[in-house]
């Protein structure tokens, strides 16, 4: 066996290269824009930092539109925030509507 050879049978084709469709030639960068882990609302403090060290101070609420997070609205502290972000639930696709 060679210093360089990969792990794993010789008779599979190697799981380091991505799958992609060959006949469409956008399928990788599509495959690069999907949202991170199916998160599709997420909150951050007003004015930076981690949000878990000042939880009383004012959230960014953002939603993600297809290739993105945008702007949404705000919420007063971490608590309203974490309960927006919550009301979406597991499985559902706002960018379905």
């Amino acid at each position: 066996m060679g210093k360089h050879s990969r792990p794993g049978p010789s008779n599979q084709p190697s799981r380091a290269v991505p799958r992609v469709d060959a006949d469409n030639p956008f399928a990788a960068y599509d495959k690069r824009r999907r949202p991170p882990m199916d998160i599709y609302r997420r909150h951050r403090p007003v004015h930076g930092g981690a949000g878990h060290l000042r939880p009383d101070e004012p959230r960014v609420l953002e939603e993600r539109s297809g290739s993105a997070y945008e702007p949404v609205g705000t919420a007063p502290n971490l608590a309203a925030a974490q309960e927006w972000v919550n009301e979406l639930r597991l499985g559902d696709d706002p960018t379905a509507r």
